[in-house]
């Protein structure tokens, strides 16, 4: 990611500026000012390209009465008024268009006069931090490119005052946390395994947070025999991680609850060779609730936070469960395995019994690459929402709505608790075939949960993409970062602001 900045100050005598224009072709003050010093030459240039749409940029290199190499004028405006994800998307943009153009850094000039759905410090804040997001890059295993000295560095922001320092702050903690999950989601499975995963945890350590790797024989002791299950297949034991930060001590905690599958071939019942290399990012879930943890502790949130990852893989081998067999979990239910590629809910069952029983949260919310059936259902634009509760869905989705990481709530209830019914055990681990796939996951999580407030989202559509998006580039997304985040935001910190 590129390194962004919230700055006071006059607008810099060289380099690359960026100027905005009110769709469609007003000038802001900033660009006013260059357009009187240039005599007309940004109104000129305005008026034989036509009018400028949201986001769109006209490129002036070596300006006419100008000292700079480049200025750029960016259409900012939409009739509807700018919400906080069209400001993030906008700096995305401009950032994509000023890595193409091979600048290796620039100014945002001070944006007064615009429309900009909030107050100059909160909307360039927005903007930095879309712009952050868009330059993502994982590039650990590559040799530097020849170009390398050309690349998209750094972005300033100017305003008219100095910001608080919160502000850098709170952007620096989103990019860090979504930057965390990315990197975890991207490595290689045989880099990120169980231990190695569970050992790159203890990094959280610096930003204040408690971390606990729970080793096999603490998992036997405890009785966590369906992520045992799971695991045994393996060279490659399971670990279970919690991580708590107490940002406010005095309040029961929320739990986020990551499924953790480093790599699934499916075990027995074994996936198809093509595509399986792409079930590196299975334990997508857990990397979301590292990356969370990691932006609420770096923020500095008031809050009190658990998460939870069970880190595992599915490998099929004489020593791996088989269809057919059936395993006890820690809470005592037992589970016929119909389909050892239905893993990921059998370490879910163990997880939140477990923070049910010992973390005593105050809501639980899990994330999961869970189900195949939730992109059938949802495509790659939403993850599936299941709910207990109406008050967290709401909130969930509000969150949703404010990220850009889109959310659709789906059933459950007794109708779909009875696909899962087993002949021989308590429940089976799959329902019925193709129909609702996702909701009879849901289900058989929930059988865990008890009476806590409770969320399930289905994640398996939304946290890899094949294309690039407005916020991420082709491949990890971090989806679940920062809708977490505004959750946890909403559930504890906007509460205590009103009261």
């Amino acid at each position: 990611m590129i390194e962004v900045n919230l700055v006071a100050g006059a607008l810099p005598e060289r380099g690359t500026v960026v100027v905005g224009v009110a769709v469609p072709t007003r000038l802001g003050r900033a660009a006013t000012s260059l357009d009187q010093t240039s005599g007309g030459r940004l109104s000129k240039a305005l008026a034989a390209a036509g009018p400028l749409k949201h986001g769109k940029v006209i490129d002036l290199l070596l300006p006419e009465g100008l000292p700079h190499e480049r200025v750029l004028l960016l259409g900012i405006g939409k009739p509807e008024g700018l919400k906080r994800l069209d400001r993030e998307e906008l700096g995305a943009g401009l950032a994509k268009q000023l890595q193409a153009f091979r600048v290796k850094e620039a100014v945002l000039a001070e944006l007064g006069g615009l429309e900009l759905g909030a107050d100059p410090v909160t909307a360039a804040a927005d903007i930095a931090r879309g712009a952050g997001l868009a330059t993502y890059a994982f590039r650990k295993y590559q040799r530097p490119e020849p170009d390398e000295e050309t690349r998209f560095e750094q972005l300033t922001l100017q305003l008219e005052e100095a910001p608080d320092d919160r502000y850098l702050a709170a952007i620096e903690a989103t990019l860090g946390g979504v930057a965390r999950a990315r990197d975890l989601v991207t490595e290689p499975a045989n880099v990120l395994y169980p231990e190695s995963f569970a050992k790159r945890c203890l990094e959280l350590e610096k930003l204040g947070i408690e971390v606990r790797i729970m080793s096999p024989a603490e998992l036997e002791r405890l009785g966590m025999g369906a992520i045992l299950a799971v695991g045994q297949g393996s060279v490659r034991p399971p670990y279970v991680v919690v991580m708590r930060w107490q940002g406010n001590a005095d309040e029961k905690p929320v739990a986020l609850v990551g499924k953790g599958v480093c790599f699934d071939t499916g075990g027995i019942s074994l996936k198809p060779a093509a595509g399986m290399e792409e079930m590196k990012w299975d334990m997508g879930g857990a990397a979301a609730v590292v990356g969370a943890m990691h932006s609420l502790a770096a923020r500095k949130a008031e809050a009190h936070v658990v998460g939870i990852i069970g880190l595992v893989e599915n490998m099929p081998s004489g020593n791996a469960i088989r269809p057919g067999d059936v395993i006890t979990s820690m809470a005592g239910k037992s589970i016929e395995v119909i389909n050892t590629d239905a893993e990921g809910r059998l370490v879910l069952a163990d997880l939140v019994h477990y923070t049910k029983e010992e973390l005593k949260p105050r809501a639980m919310i899990d994330l999961a690459t869970l189900t195949g059936a939730v992109i059938v259902a949802l495509g790659h634009e939403n993850g599936g929402l299941f709910a207990t509760d109406d008050d967290l869905a709401t909130t969930l989705l509000a969150a949703a709505e404010e990220t850009g990481e889109g959310l659709w709530r789906l059933p459950l209830g007794k109708p779909y608790s009875k696909h899962i019914k087993s002949q021989i055990a308590d429940i089976k681990n799959v329902g019925r075939g193709r129909e609702a796939g996702a909701s009879a996951g849901a289900v058989f999580i929930q059988e865990f949960v008890g009476d806590i407030p409770w969320a399930h989202l289905d994640i398996a559509g939304v946290t890899w993409s094949s294309r690039d998006l407005p916020l991420a580039p082709k491949g990890a997304t971090g989806f679940g970062v920062r809708l977490l985040d505004e959750t946890v935001r909403r559930m504890t910190e906007a509460k205590k602001a009103e009261a």
